[in-house]
C-alpha cells in the first residue's frame, strides 16, 4: 500500500511539474512569430528528374552564426520512392581552422512534433509556431558553427512538406540525413566543397536518425566521406519504447510513432483499430508540436486509444506489426564509419539500455570503431532533456576531432 501511495505521489508531483512548465511557457512564449513562406514547402508536381540529394529549390533563411539557405531536395522514403524533403544549409561566419576543407555536419533534429508549423527549418529561422519561446535546435547547431563547421539540417519526410511526418521510421530518416549532406555539397553559391569531409549528429529522435544514417551510409551514399557520427540517446527499438512511453508524461510521442507507422505502412490500417479517443489523437496529433504532445497527452494510457482496450505494446508483439517494428530496429548493420553513442543512465524518456544495446550489437557485428559513454544529466526529473545540454558540446568536440585527424578509438567489450 505504501509503495502504491509513493507511486501516486510521484505521479502527482510529475503532473504538477509539467503543469508549472506549461504555465511558464505560456507566459514567456513570444506571440505572433513570423510566418514561413508556405509556398516554398509545396513541392512541384511531378517532382523534377534528378539524383538523390539534388536541390529542387532554395531561398535565403535567417539563422544566427552564419549564412543560411532554406532548401528543398530529393530523397527517398522507406520503400525507395522519390520524395521532397526540406531543410537548411548554414555556412558559419567563422573560418574553419582545422586541416583540409571546411567540413559539413548533418544535423538530425530531435523531437519537434508532427505539425508542419514546427518543422525545424522554420523554427530555427524564427518562423512557424512551435509553442516554444526559443529555438531549441540551436543547442546543437551553435557549437558546430562556433568551430567553423557548416551545418546541413534536415526536416525529415513529411515535416513541412505535405503528408504525415514519418517519425522514427529508420530508412526514411537515414535517407533524409544522408541526402541533406549531398544537397549541401551541391548547393550553388554556398561555397562548400563538393566532396569534402562530412559528419552526422543527432540526439533522441535525431540520435536514432544519425545512427540509422551511419548504418546505411556505405550502401546508400558510398561517395560521402563520412568521418564520424554522433548518436545521443537513440530510440533504437520501438517495441521497448511502446512500453516505456505508455502512461508517461511523453505518451504523446508514442502517439506520434503510431501516426508515422500508419503513414509509412498504410496496409497496417492502424486507424481502423482505434477507439474514438484514438482517432482524435490521430487527427490532433498530425498538427501537434512538442509542447502540444506533452501538455495534451501526458500520462495517457494507450489502452484508451484502441477499440478493444489493449495496450499498443501487445499489438506490436503480433503480426503484421511485429515485422514492421523489427524493420525499424537499429543495431543490425555494423557501421563502417566511427560512431560515438552517449546515453544518460537515468534517462526518463528513452531507456538507457536502448543506446548501450545498440552499441553492443554493432560491436558484435564487427564494427571497428564504436564508442559508448555515459552522459551526465543535470536535472534528474527531466534527465533526457537536460542531458542534451552536455550532448551538444560532446558532439561538437568529438566531430571536430574526427575532422582534425585524431584517432576515434573503440571501447567495444568494456560496456
Amino acid at each position: 500500500m505504501r509503495l502504491l501511495q509513493r507511486r501516486l505521489s510521484l505521479r502527482r508531483l510529475s503532473a504538477v511539474l509539467v503543469a508549472l512548465v506549461a504555465g511558464v511557457v505560456a507566459l514567456i512564449v513570444v506571440p505572433g512569430t513570423a510566418g514561413a513562406d508556405e509556398a516554398f514547402y509545396q513541392p512541384p508536381s511531378p517532382l523534377p528528374a534528378g539524383e538523390d540529394g539534388d536541390v529542387i529549390r532554395s531561398q535565403p533563411s535567417d539563422v544566427a552564426g552564419g549564412e543560411a539557405t532554406r532548401i528543398m531536395y530529393l530523397s527517398r522514403d522507406t520503400h525507395g520512392n522519390r520524395i521532397p524533403v526540406t531543410g537548411t544549409v548554414i555556412v558559419p561566419d567563422r573560418p574553419w581552422n582545422g586541416p583540409g576543407e571546411r567540413p559539413i555536419v548533418a544535423y538530425a533534429p530531435f523531437t519537434s512534433g508532427m505539425g508542419d508549423r514546427c518543422a525545424p527549418s522554420k523554427t530555427i529561422a524564427g518562423e512557424g509556431n512551435s509553442g516554444l519561446p526559443v529555438d531549441i535546435h540551436g543547442l546543437f547547431i551553435g557549437p558546430l558553427l562556433d568551430r567553423g563547421i557548416a551545418v546541413a539540417q534536415t526536416d525529415y519526410e513529411g515535416f513541412g512538406t505535405p503528408g504525415d511526418h514519418t517519425y522514427v521510421i529508420r530508412q526514411a530518416e537515414a535517407h533524409a540525413v544522408l541526402d541533406v549532406l549531398r544537397a549541401a555539397q551541391r548547393l550553388e553559391g554556398a561555397g562548400l566543397p563538393s566532396d569534402g569531409p562530412v559528419g552526422i549528429t543527432g540526439y533522441s529522435q535525431g540520435g536514432g536518425a544519425s545512427a540509422a544514417a551511419a548504418e546505411l551510409a556505405a550502401s546508400y551514399a558510398p561517395e560521402l566521406d563520412v568521418r564520424g557520427a554522433y548518436a545521443g540517446a537513440p530510440p533504437a527499438d520501438l517495441s521497448v519504447l511502446a512500453e516505456s512511453l505508455d502512461g508517461s508524461y511523453t505518451a504523446g510521442f508514442l502517439g506520434f510513432s503510431l501516426i508515422s507507422l500508419n503513414a509509412a505502412y498504410p496496409e497496417l490500417d492502424i486507424l481502423g483499430l482505434a477507439s474514438d479517443r484514438g482517432r482524435e489523437l490521430f487527427e490532433r496529433g498530425r498538427d501537434a508540436c512538442l509542447t502540444d504532445s506533452i501538455f495534451g497527452y501526458a500520462f495517457q494510457r494507450s489502452s484508451t486509444w484502441t477499440a478493444d482496450g489493449r495496450p499498443v505494446a501487445e499489438y506490436l508483439d503480433e503480426e503484421p506489426f511485429a515485422s514492421v517494428v523489427a524493420e525499424q530496429r537499429i543495431g543490425n548493420i555494423a557501421p563502417e564509419v566511427p560512431v560515438l553513442v552517449e546515453h544518460a543512465r537515468n534517462d526518463d524518456i528513452v531507456p538507457y539500455g536502448q543506446g548501450r544495446q545498440m552499441a553492443r550489437d554493432w560491436c558484435a557485428a564487427g564494427a571497428e570503431s564504436v564508442q559508448f559513454r555515459d552522459i551526465f544529466s543535470l536535472v534528474p526529473l527531466f534527465s533526457h532533456a537536460s542531458a542534451a545540454l552536455n550532448a551538444a558540446t560532446n558532439s561538437a568536440n568529438w566531430l571536430q576531432g574526427r575532422f582534425s585527424g585524431t584517432e576515434p578509438g573503440s571501447n567495444c567489450g568494456s560496456f
